[in-house]
């Protein structure tokens, strides 16, 4: 094995581990499609962002209302409601509604709609 052939595998072996890192930074939607990583703050399988349900999310003339029932999002242990300013919504990649609590279950860091509900 030549000198170029070890770096080259070395650099090879480099990429795919960063790409392995990042990946893992954020979590995918049961749809399949992934979250943003500034999004996704939560270590472990489950991460802190799930799609809500429609029921619980009204428009008004200065943004969402999102009411959380308990159980309607894992991290919901208690009735939650939020307010969505427009602007501050997140184009859902699956044309559903979702929201990623974090640190707790009081504070939303992100919250995505479906791209023509605004």
């Amino acid at each position: 094995m030549t000198l170029a052939t070890s770096a080259v595998r070395l650099i090879t072996l480099g990429a795919i581990s960063v790409c392995t890192i990042v990946r893992t930074d954020a979590h995918e939607a049961k749809s399949g499609w992934t979250y943003p990583p500034a999004c996704c703050r939560a270590q472990g399988l489950v991460g802190d962002c799930q799609a809500i349900p429609t029921q619980g999310i009204s428009r008004g003339p200065r943004g969402f209302s999102v009411f959380l029932h308990p159980g309607d999002h894992y991290l919901a242990t208690q009735p939650h409601l939020f307010f969505i300013p427009y602007g501050d919504e997140i184009p859902s990649g699956d044309g559903r509604y979702h929201i990623c609590l974090h640190p707790t279950e009081n504070d939303v860091n992100c919250f995505f709609s479906p791209p023509d509900s605004s």
